[in-house]
């Protein structure tokens, strides 16, 4: 369930059973290592008028791997920029997406694991977006990865499923100036460590009741290091299973959930100012008591239906309570014909930045082919794929450190015929931020960020030397964070190649970025062009 700090587990009927895992096609292993020199020109469009050059080395590689018992893929990338003068300062990115997953014991036993490396745009709220063109003061380098094992057995008629994952991310400090004089600059998320452990047993409906049971648990933990900020979530429940027709079923679940969240303060000068590090992030007091920000138990439930027509279409919605309040979540994967695919997926969850994004990245798609910006080289937080929903968009809208309630919904149809590849994603992101009183924090507590996106993207072979790809992406950013700054960022790029000989082909991309925000200052229009030859090895 993307999004959510502890998912909450169900028994699943007969006809519902996911059998992905046993039947992934064989194929090749797909390694595409390569080098590539490009030079790139810059203009700022508003509201100033300034134009800057530099050159671009990078290498990299693009694998997929599909086999029986294996599979992933892969989309890494070393890029240097030099710069002839001030105006560009040379420097060197890290960027990409891995997603993959291997059997230990055939039909059983799974390790599964990605890592994301990208740059996002950081606004003086604490609100993301993707990285522009030309606004590399405000650019915060993130890094996410995870791994855990995953295990399927049989006790009797039971379904036995289980899983651990463990996961870190981290977010470089951004240069960002406060929305206003005398108003307090975000606190930028930092590091932190999450952990998830889930178990469910169960058996089918006629095996060997009419109707299906189950029981689970479930815990989760993020820790955060600024202000030594911990969110824990333990849940146990029992299921049932109705069937109502052959492809319809009625679900039901009841259990028990203790939610805490708690943080320590700043430390504070003699004047009992919160002291910053080096890098502008509030200073733990180690000393501090540890204060309680949210502090939920006691009885969950949830009802709803899950259909499933064909091995083509399945469609699950639940409706409940859990947090002290009503919850929402459920999802939708449709694919028509073996060239698309549909899938929409709604969350609810208490984690934090960290907790967030890796569960995005574990529900990324094993199959895919990494979407990038041909200026910029980085990723554009869609992925294109048939096999699942593959946006980072909604995870990535917010760098601020404070625990929240994360709610959204978010929507991908991608579709392949023949040498053209396209898709679509949108989604919407709302966040409630949990904040002890007492600490440095305290303002952030009950403050709402909601973020609307779209990406859109399509790549295509003009003839059996050239190709084309166009990308372009909206961001509807509104934060309560500083008086409500909004800001709409977008995008669009288009990129042009041509082989020349085995292996050496010419590039060609443009793109433009603009920004329009509520903040004096911050509204900025560019645009991009660059040349530039690769070699496939």
């Amino acid at each position: 369930m993307f999004g959510s700090a502890a998912a909450i587990t169900v028994a699943i009927p007969a006809w519902a059973q996911d059998d992905t895992a046993a039947v992934r096609r064989s194929g090749p292993v797909t390694i595409t290592p390569y080098i590539e020199a490009s030079q790139v020109v810059t203009t700022e469009l508003s509201p100033a008028s300034d134009t800057v050059t530099y050159t671009q080395l990078a290498t990299g590689v693009d694998a997929m791997v599909t086999g029986r018992n294996t599979g992933g893929s892969a989309s890494i990338r070393y890029e240097r920029t030099f710069g002839y003068d001030d105006k560009v300062s040379d420097s060197s990115t890290l960027s990409g997406v891995i997603r993959g997953y291997g059997s230990i014991v055939p039909q059983a036993v799974t390790i599964e694991g990605g890592a994301l490396a990208t740059r996002v745009r950081v606004r003086a709220d604490g609100s993301t977006a993707l990285a522009g063109l030309g606004d590399r003061a405000a650019e915060s380098r993130t890094y996410a990865a995870y791994i855990g094992p995953n295990v399927h057995t049989e006790l009797g008629d039971a379904q036995v499923n289980a899983n651990y994952r463990l996961g870190y991310t981290r977010v470089d400090a951004p240069d960002v100036a406060p929305l206003a004089p005398g108003a307090q600059s975000p606190d930028i998320f930092d590091d932190s460590w999450s952990q998830s452990a889930n178990i469910h047993i169960g058996t089918r409906p006629g095996q060997p009741l009419p109707v299906g049971i189950g029981v689970g648990a479930g815990y989760t933990r993020e820790d955060i290091s600024t202000l030594d900020q911990q969110a824990e979530d333990f849940h146990a429940r029992a299921d049932v299973t109705v069937p109502l027709s052959s492809s319809l079923a009625a679900v039901a679940g009841v259990g028990y959930e203790n939610v805490q969240v708690s943080s320590r303060d700043a430390l504070r000068d003699a004047n009992d100012v919160p002291v910053l590090d080096g890098a502008g992030r509030y200073i733990t007091d180690g000393n501090s008591p540890r204060i309680m920000a949210y502090d939920v138990s006691g009885l969950i439930w949830d009802v709803g239906v899950m259909w499933r027509p064909s091995s083509r279409t399945s469609f699950e919605a639940h409706v409940g309570r859990r947090y002290d309040s009503t919850t929402y979540y459920g999802s939708f994967a449709w694919a028509p014909n073996s060239r698309s695919a549909l899938n929409v997926s709604a969350y609810d969850g208490i984690t934090g930045f960290g907790g967030q994004l890796t569960n995005a990245l574990a529900g990324l798609p094993t199959d895919f082919s990494a979407n990038r910006n041909p200026i910029t080289g980085d990723m554009t937080g869609c992925v294109a794929s048939l096999q699942g929903g593959g946006c980072l968009t909604g995870a990535l809208g917010s760098v601020r450190s404070a625990t929240f309630r994360g709610r959204g919904i978010a929507a991908t149809y991608s579709e392949r015929v023949g040498r053209t590849s396209a898709g679509i994603g949108a989604g919407y992101d709302r966040r409630t931020f949990i904040a002890a009183p007492g600490t440095v924090l305290a303002s952030a507590n009950g403050v709402v960020d909601e973020s609307y996106w779209a990406s859109v993207y399509a790549s295509a072979e003009i003839d059996r030397r050239s190709s084309f790809m166009v990308n372009a992406h909206v961001n509807w950013l509104k934060s309560g964070f500083n008086n409500g700054a909004d800001a709409t960022i977008y995008g669009a790029s288009a990129a042009y190649r041509r082989y020349l000989i085995q292996g050496l082909s010419a590039n060609a991309a443009v793109a433009v970025d603009r920004i329009d925000s509520d903040v004096v200052g911050e509204t900025l229009s560019t645009a991009a062009a660059r040349l530039g030859l690769r070699y496939d090895f």
